[in-house]
């Protein structure tokens, strides 16, 4: 299945020495293939189940992508914004895992 979204890199930066300013979240658009597909959901004591994917992206990776991914964050899906937990690189291309919601 073919993908195209918005990744999400949260880079901080350092205003003078030794002081970092927050995270500001840059969002850039790619294009790639939906490799891994699969939900689960986990019961806990509350009313409704957290859901959480386990799916995984291959995306073409630009030269920014290759330079600062280990900056990403989160990548949207399905209109939400899923937390990455892995990436793996096979050049030319990024493997992105994702878990669950992403909450930043």
């Amino acid at each position: 299945m073919k993908y195209y979204g918005t990744i999400g890199y949260g880079i901080t930066s350092e205003t003078r020495p030794g002081i970092w300013e927050e995270e500001v979240i840059t969002e850039r658009h790619y294009y790639g293939d939906i490799v891994k597909s699969s939900i689960r959901a986990q019961t806990a004591s509350k009313i409704n189940d957290d859901v959480s994917f386990s799916n995984e992206f291959s995306i073409v990776a630009d030269p920014y992508a290759f330079e600062n991914f280990t900056f990403i964050k989160y990548i949207t899906y399905a209109g939400v914004k899923w937390k990455v937990t892995n990436i793996e690189i096979q050049y030319p291309r990024l493997i992105i895992g994702i878990g669950g919601v992403y909450n930043g």
